[in-house]
């Protein structure tokens, strides 16, 4: 049973007939982890929590500070020093008071990921660093939920969606299928070193949340077995299919790796 708020509140995307009351039912009762609330997890945050998804959970482990604000825009100048995860939780409540949000503010490891992420339906990859993502994407295959992972340079970003079937119906690549080792230590720049256009996250972000939304409610064609690069200097996308690699440690069809591991000593953090 709809209250009046729910209907007034979602009823522009209540009316989409692929949606409907059904296809808002099922964000009422579904539930998304998202790794991250820095530049890519705030929008995505933003919109899931305003979409109506049921239940929201927060892993991120940083505070706020003021070099975040320029492409952070769910947090203000008076946020600075407090924890993210606790600060998006008290303005996303602000945006929609009728959802649940959950705030883990903890660094995600081997030893607590699996427990953090199992009740979850999907987990959105929304961090910034290579350790997490490779823990993330293990803990989703052993968990067997699908993953929205995007990724941001400059002014470059990436995006895909890991281990759901493809339009074929066969079961889709994992992150170490398209990167199977991380990069060496100090190869690649953090943002803080390289700089990032603060825009970027906004628009990879969104898109990633209509991942995660189309998945949830089984809609269109998720980007399964592909991989999305968007250039925000030339305006362009492209979208590259990649396959899922049956000798792949976690995902092949012989996999050898079967608990979680700590990726720290890989990339030198």
């Amino acid at each position: 049973m709809w209250t009046k708020e729910e209907l007034d509140r979602y009823h522009r995307q209540m009316i989409l007939p692929q949606v409907g009351p059904e296809g808002q039912e099922k964000l009422k009762r579904a539930s998304v982890a998202v790794v991250g609330a820095g530049g890519l997890g705030v929008p995505v945050l933003q919109y899931l929590v305003a979409a109506g998804v049921g239940r929201v959970g927060i892993v991120e482990m940083d505070r706020v500070e003021l070099s975040n604000l320029h492409r952070q825009v769910l947090y203000a100048t008076e946020d600075v020093g407090k924890h993210k995860a606790l600060a998006a939780k008290e303005r996303l409540l602000a945006l929609n008071p009728l959802v649940r949000v959950e705030a883990h503010p903890v660094r995600l490891t081997s030893e607590n990921a699996l427990e953090i992420l199992k009740d979850y339906d999907l987990v959105v990859d929304a961090s910034d660093n290579f350790p997490t993502r490779y823990l993330v994407n293990d803990a989703c295959v052993l968990l067997g939920k699908p993953l929205v992972f995007g990724a941001i340079y400059q002014f470059d970003g990436q995006l895909a969606v890991f281990h759901h079937p493809t339009e074929t119906g066969e079961m889709g690549p994992c992150y170490r299928c398209l990167f199977p080792k991380p990069p060496p230590p100090g190869t690649v720049p953090s943002c803080a070193e390289a700089g990032v256009f603060g825009v970027l996250p906004g628009v990879v972000g969104a898109l990633m949340a209509s991942e995660a939304l189309k998945l949830l409610l089984g809609l269109g064609k998720p980007l399964a077995g592909y991989l999305l690069l968007f250039d925000a200097l030339e305006g362009s996308f492209r979208k590259l299919r990649i396959q899922r690699n049956p000798a792949c440690p976690v995902c092949g069809d012989h996999p050898t790796q079967k608990e979680l591991i700590d990726y720290e000593a890989f990339c030198g953090l």
